[in-house]
């Protein structure tokens, strides 16, 4: 009897992991929040963003990734090691503040979601999903679960596919793609540092680089070779490179359906679901369709990018106070750890309890983590070039540009958005 042919990938599917699900998950709730809000506010004004941010989110990521694989520790470890007791609890403060925070505004998203579907109160729907979040990521396992539920996120492509067939001035939107439109106006710049803050996420520095010590643990366990830098940085091109392909759709699609008939701002759920309407026109109840479609996405997006909120946030911890953790581990072999997820994510749930407008919250996450963003690439580029740190895997010239013009651009946004506000 002749054993079964093992499946064949082809060999870029290999390489892919930690990279793609971080990209997959930067296109959180608080993602499709800012992204639509920008389309809807600005029309085309600030697709030239994406093009921006592209190269300097994989210069972050990719030197995360490298500081976690060559030293086989996380961010915050290394940085303990490297830096004063006071830079390394900043360092924690920061994300696990801006985390929750974070946390809190997708968990009110997906209830408003979820209310979209189910006529119960938002607070009850965010209730029962912070729950079930906790329970499978405690119970059965992030990475168990999380390649079955990405097939919600897949609802994202109704962005791509409205895009598509509605009347597109493309060569507009192309100019806009890569010609910035500057407005000086504290609005602009809130929702621009947003889009930074929400691409260039703090969480994904540290979820990434976690990831990569728990991909090489894993090949210890199993006798197998670490992945290779080369593999790694072409993951995370992947990963990054999907994750802004969605984002330019996103505003692509609210600008033309949103901001070209009047709609500027998103100030529900219903509201930006209306940038799917088109894509269902012609069948009964296509603003329901439209609903279910958002919904699933921002569901799905929640189930994958919440536990990466509060999973970097556990891992930052864990690292600064020498616990053991990881996701791969059972709750009985990293109490603390999952004690520290739990605590992040019911207080991102009590935040959804004072009533806090779920859209607005939002933006305002990664609006925070556009201010946050700036110290902590700081330190990621520091880290990244020290030779007594990475050897001969320290940045090249390349990797240090990069990362030195995106400490420059998320300082000098930020700079503005104070200046505008106070002027």
């Amino acid at each position: 009897m002749h054993a079964p042919n093992k499946i064949r990938h082809p060999k870029w599917v290999k390489i892919l992991g930690p990279g793609l699900i971080t990209g997959a998950a930067d296109d959180d709730p608080s993602g499709i929040a800012t992204y639509s809000q920008a389309g809807a506010a600005f029309g085309f004004g600030q697709l030239w963003t994406i093009t921006l941010c592209l190269p300097l989110m994989i210069a972050v990521q990719e030197a995360s990734a490298r500081i976690g694989a060559i030293t086989g520790e996380g961010l915050v470890k290394v940085t303990s090691r490297l830096y004063p007791r006071t830079v390394l609890y900043g360092v924690v403060a920061m994300v696990v503040v801006a985390n929750t925070i974070n946390i809190g505004a997708d968990i009110a998203a997906v209830g408003a979601a979820l209310n979209l579907l189910i006529p119960l109160p938002i607070v009850l729907l965010s209730t029962i999903f912070t729950l079930v979040v906790l329970s499978l990521e405690i119970f059965i396992g992030y990475h168990a679960y999380t390649k079955f539920l990405k097939i919600l996120g897949l609802a994202l492509l109704a962005y791509v596919a409205t895009a598509l067939i509605v009347a597109e001035p493309w060569g507009e939107i192309l100019r806009a793609t890569v010609i910035p439109r500057i407005e000086w106006t504290s609005s602009y710049w809130y929702v621009i540092v947003g889009i930074l803050g929400t691409t260039i996420s703090p969480y994904m520095f540290f979820w990434q680089a976690a990831e990569e010590v728990e991909e090489n643990a894993l090949a210890d366990r199993r006798g197998s070779a670490h992945r290779t830098i080369s593999e790694i940085r072409k993951d995370t091109a992947i990963g990054m490179g999907v994750s802004q392909i969605g984002s330019w759709f996103m505003i692509v699609t609210t600008a033309t359906v949103l901001h070209a008939n009047g709609i500027l701002n998103i100030s529900t759920a219903s509201d930006a679901a209306k940038a799917l309407e088109p894509l269902v026109q012609g069948f009964p109840h296509a603003g329901t369709y439209a609903k279910v479609l958002f919904a699933l996405g921002i569901i799905g997006m929640g189930l994958l990018g919440i536990p990466v909120l509060a999973g970097s946030a556990s891992y930052s911890v864990s690292e600064a106070l020498g616990w053991k953790g990881g996701l791969d581990l059972k709750f009985g072999q990293a109490p603390r750890f999952y004690i520290v997820i739990a605590v992040s994510t019911l207080i991102g749930l009590g935040i959804t309890m004072i009533g806090v407008d779920p859209i607005k919250a939002l933006v305002f996450a990664a609006v925070l983590n556009g201010l946050v963003a700036v110290p902590l690439v700081f330190l990621i580029a520091h880290i990244s070039r020290n030779e007594k740190v990475m050897g001969e895997f320290a940045g090249k010239k390349l990797s240090r540009f990069l990362l030195s013009t995106t400490f420059i651009v998320l300082a000098l946004c930020a700079l503005v958005l104070i200046a505008t506000l106070f002027l």
